[in-house]
């Protein structure tokens, strides 16, 4: 099975790249973006039991994949 894991910045934590992308938007003629915000996308392949997986994924996200300070997360199981 494949873990889907998005990470992202928390709201109202800063995002100067998100940030600069909606500038850069703006100029290119894109006025409707009002802001726009830049995260991760991780694709883990995972063996094993799928009951167990979901928290097996939450721990990684937590040890590592993300900043528990100023990001959050969430994620999808596909078979």
């Amino acid at each position: 099975m494949t873990a889907r894991i998005f990470v992202t910045r928390k709201k109202g934590v800063l995002d100067p790249q998100g940030q600069a992308v909606a500038r850069a938007l703006g100029r290119l003629g894109f006025d409707e973006v009002k802001d726009a915000r830049i995260g991760k996308f991780i694709e883990v392949t995972l063996d094993g039991d799928r009951a167990q997986a979901g928290a097996r994924v939450e721990k990684m996200c937590k040890d590592l994949l993300a900043n528990m300070v100023i990001e959050e997360y969430r994620f999808e199981l596909v078979d």
